[in-house]
């Protein structure tokens, strides 16, 4: 019998190549790394006075307002308090600080000095097994940072599988198989040598092409549907000029509604203050940020909720930011006077030639922000959620009921409306919601 060749050749080199990427990839899983122990449990085993978990509970509701365990806000930090003052003073200390001033003592004389002479609001309800807690809660060692990339995700940890050997091993895989094609065609063709076989040769056969170049019919209605189809797309290309939804750019400072209105439950109006009495919404100043973020210098969020997309050290990075715009010091607690202009990019934005007013329908329709700008709550950057053509607007007026209840601005006009209409509710287009020149000027 005669040899076209080595049958068995590229299976040996397949079965080589797969072992020797899988023997890779095993390796990189064979370290795991030990569960560390909790530090939580023997902090509070070793503080030895008080509960860490009720003293962290009065620290949120008494003390958080004006301290952080790590961080100076409009007092010191207070975490390791306990080690740096005599238990004694600090009971008179947090009972009346101010009494202790007066006293000439010199240690709450200079801790007086160092906070810009704040005076510290008394608690002579709390009860010495009350402080205890809460010293026993700052007594705490500092919780170690996940260390996680920019995006949020935990940093793999050594020992892990790498995700370029992942990647090598599948190119080895796919290399292979591509190998494994061309030696089994290079044999297919021996193959066919040896028994006579020409898979050159071609049969005189008309083409597809060929066959239906000949058929005139089939080329007209080809023609028909390719020039309807064409003008199909072109029509809603050119519709879409303009069109800015979905719209989503990045910021300066990057800005959670998620967190802000969703989380922490603030209302758009506070911000969006202008949107009730003017035309536009505003750009909220940096003053009305810092009505809040003077004492929250940090991101204090849950790493586990539901509504966190990145770490904590990119959001406190994003509040340094602010910082940096109006010129606060967070450490002296006080204006430098060295401010820099944030540069928002606008998101929303009509065409010149339409008018709309934010107050006529925020204060006098009683229309809701979500109902144009979406589930602003759920967002973690803004995007224009809504088309905000004149099809969608002309639509919500026909669609939307005029809120009269309550309101002697429509209540004569929705009297004569409804009886000329022989209606009791009236949408914004009975009301000349769709004329031409309530929109465009």
């Amino acid at each position: 019998m005669k040899k076209v060749g080595n049958h068995t050749s590229f299976s040996r080199i397949l079965f080589f190549c797969l072992a020797l990427s899988l023997s890779f990839s095993f390796a990189s899983y064979a370290q795991d790394a030990a569960p560390a122990a909790d530090a939580g449990q023997e902090a509070a085993a070793s503080a030895g006075a008080g509960d860490p978990a009720k003293g962290k509970e009065l620290f949120n509701s008494l003390c958080a307002a004006c301290h952080k365990l790590d961080g100076k806000m409009t007092g010191p930090a207070l975490r390791g308090v306990a080690d740096k003052h005599d238990r004694e003073w600090l009971y008179k200390w947090i009972h009346n600080s101010s009494e202790l001033i007066k006293s000439g003592d010199a240690a709450a004389v200079k801790l007086f000095a160092e906070n810009n002479n704040q005076v510290m609001t008394p608690f002579p309800q709390l009860s010495t097994g009350d402080i205890d807690n809460i010293l026993a809660y700052t007594s705490q060692p500092a919780p170690v940072v996940e260390k996680k990339t920019a995006g949020g995700e935990p940093v793999a940890q050594e020992g892990g599988a790498s995700n370029n050997l992942i990647l090598g091993a599948l190119v080895l895989v796919l290399l292979v198989l591509i190998v494994m094609l061309v030696l089994v065609n290079s044999t297919l063709r021996k193959v066919a040598a040896a028994n006579g076989v020409d898979v050159s040769k071609k049969g005189n056969t008309v083409s597809f092409w060929q066959a239906y170049a000949r058929n005139q019919f089939l080329v007209l209605v080809t023609s028909i549907l390719l020039l309807l189809s064409g003008a199909y797309f072109l029509y809603g290309y050119l519709m879409q000029i303009g069109v800015d939804q979905g719209y989503e750019p990045i910021q300066p400072i990057h800005f959670s509604h998620k967190i802000h209105a969703g989380e922490n439950g603030i209302d758009c109006k506070y911000c969006h203050s202008s949107a009730r009495v003017s035309k536009t919404s505003g750009i909220p100043s940096l003053n009305v940020c810092m009505n809040c973020h003077k004492n929250i210098s940090e991101f204090s969020g849950s790493k586990d909720s539901t509504y966190v997309e990145y770490s904590k050290e990119f959001y406190t990075a994003e509040i340094q930011k602010l910082y940096d715009a109006v010129g606060w010091d967070k450490s002296a607690q006080q204006y430098t006077g060295k401010t820099k202009p944030v540069k928002w990019v606008r998101i929303h934005n009509l065409p010149d030639f339409v008018y709309f007013n934010h107050s006529q329908h925020v204060s006098v329709a009683g229309v809701e922000c979500q109902t144009c700008h979406g589930p602003v709550e759920t967002f973690e950057i803004m995007k224009q959620n809504a088309p905000l053509t004149m099809g969608w607007c002309i639509n919500c007026h026909r669609e939307t009921n005029v809120k009269v209840e309550g309101n002697d601005y429509y209540k004569k006009i929705h009297d004569e409306l409804a009886k000329k209409y022989g209606v009791q509710k009236l949408t914004a287009a009975n009301m000349g919601g769709t004329e031409c020149g309530k929109c465009h000027y």
